[in-house]
């Protein structure tokens, strides 16, 4: 009789094991464990001092750990030559907060820059994947050879974004994407993220302080709570009675955002307080 085997689960595509970060005798993460699968988007949460940016830091090389382990696309990140760390970098895009576009650079420019670093593309081909990658995110065709300065708010984004795009990772880091810009910009910008998850089969991790971010387009959710990480699907973590948790999904902007599934909030602990014996 054949035997039935259960089918194989795929690796994950991010793998952190015991990741401590300090800084002096202060310790941001003690011991922090995180799988990232392919094709899902990650948010990343937690309150003020957590180091929800640091962790993002941390994946990407800017920030070294005390200890633990980073495996990306199946290479130990800590082990690599500088040679192997640049190649596996081209599988990735950033988009940090700012944009952090260069001011002297037109944004075709911007996007450019990544091209001349990694490839050996000529400057035509390079000006013409800029503006397919310009088109990709929404901006308009005078974008093109404009300034950061003469963007908005939200067109630096989108820049940032393209630039992000350039060589076609299979992974995208976001931190704080839609930080300063208002209601409607917002919403638009998950849903671009969204769709380019869903034609590209990116995989997404996301810094993000949104509530309407995590119910809009994140799979699952890292919560940053005590040094450490909680995982789970938004429904999970409204179950979740941890008080920082509780109070972050169950709050006064978790109800704004819709998002604070008061009907399914567990009832709070009894009180095992000793009750005054009667005289």
């Amino acid at each position: 009789m054949a035997e039935w085997n259960e089918p194989a689960v795929p690796p994950p595509v991010i793998s952190l094991r015991g990741i401590v970060n300090r800084f002096g005798r202060q310790v941001v993460h003690d011991g922090v464990d995180l799988d990232v699968r392919r094709g899902e988007v990650m948010g990343i949460v937690g309150g003020s001092g957590t180091g929800k940016s640091v962790l993002l830091r941390t994946i990407i090389g800017l920030n070294r750990p005390a200890s633990g382990s980073i495996e990306v696309l199946g290479k130990q990140l800590l082990d690599l030559s500088e040679t192997e760390r640049r190649k596996i970098e081209e599988r990735w895009g950033v988009l940090f907060q700012n944009g952090a576009l260069f001011s002297s650079l037109t944004v075709a420019e911007n996007i450019e820059a990544p091209l001349k670093e990694h490839t050996r593309l000529g400057p035509a081909l390079r000006r013409e994947i800029a503006e397919l990658k310009i088109r990709l995110v929404g901006l308009a065709a005078n974008a093109d050879d404009k300034l950061p300065s003469e963007l908005s708010g939200g067109m630096k984004k989108r820049a940032g974004l393209a630039r992000a795009l350039a060589l076609d990772p299979e992974i995208l880091f976001l931190d704080e994407p839609t930080a300063g810009l208002d209601p409607i910009g917002a919403a638009e910008f998950d849903q671009l993220i969204a769709s380019l998850q869903q034609s590209l089969g990116l995989t997404v991790v996301m810094v993000t302080h949104d509530l309407d971010s995590l119910a809009a387009i994140c799979d699952r959710i890292a919560v940053l709570v005590d040094k450490r990480i909680k995982v789970g699907t938004l429904a999970e973590l409204q179950r979740d009675d941890h008080p920082w948790i509780r109070a972050y999904f169950h709050g006064p902007r978790a109800r704004a955002a819709g998002v604070s599934g008061e009907a399914e909030m567990p009832p709070p602990p009894e009180s095992h307080s000793p009750s005054n014996p009667a005289p």
